[in-house]
């Protein structure tokens, strides 16, 4: 059975800083791409990061670029989302999702597997 566990999120006054992780389990991690999508009240899902499996290619949504960073330790089937800078409209759910052999920018109709989600409130 897939699980993809994400770190607990949190709250952070703006211009702080943030690290999520997300542990895969019952995929062998070297095989998928991954990424982290968001959701804000209201809002539909969208992407943020995704970081492939092969190469270790990643891209990043406008919103994000320069301010988040997405990295993986496949030795220890884990993905991070460093978050700086961050704003009051980075506040949403955070979602950790797989691709297998994803070659392209992550789409959400895309994934093959979804974390829970974890909460990430930016506010003063």
């Amino acid at each position: 059975q897939v699980q993809l566990a994400e770190s607990r999120g949190g709250s952070v006054q703006p211009g702080g800083s943030l690290r999520l992780s997300c542990v895969a389990s019952g995929l062998t991690f070297s095989r998928y791409s991954m990424g982290w999508f968001r959701q804000a009240p209201g809002k539909e899902r969208e992407f943020v990061a995704d970081i492939r499996y092969a190469g270790g290619i990643t891209d990043y949504a406008n919103s994000v670029k320069g301010r988040f960073t997405i990295s993986r330790d496949n030795a220890k089937n884990t993905l991070y989302l460093q978050m700086n800078s961050l704003r009051p409209e980075d506040t949403a759910v955070y979602y950790c999702a797989a691709k297998a052999f994803g070659s392209a920018t992550m789409t959400s109709n895309g994934v093959d597997y979804w974390g829970k989600g974890t909460l990430v409130i930016v506010s003063s």
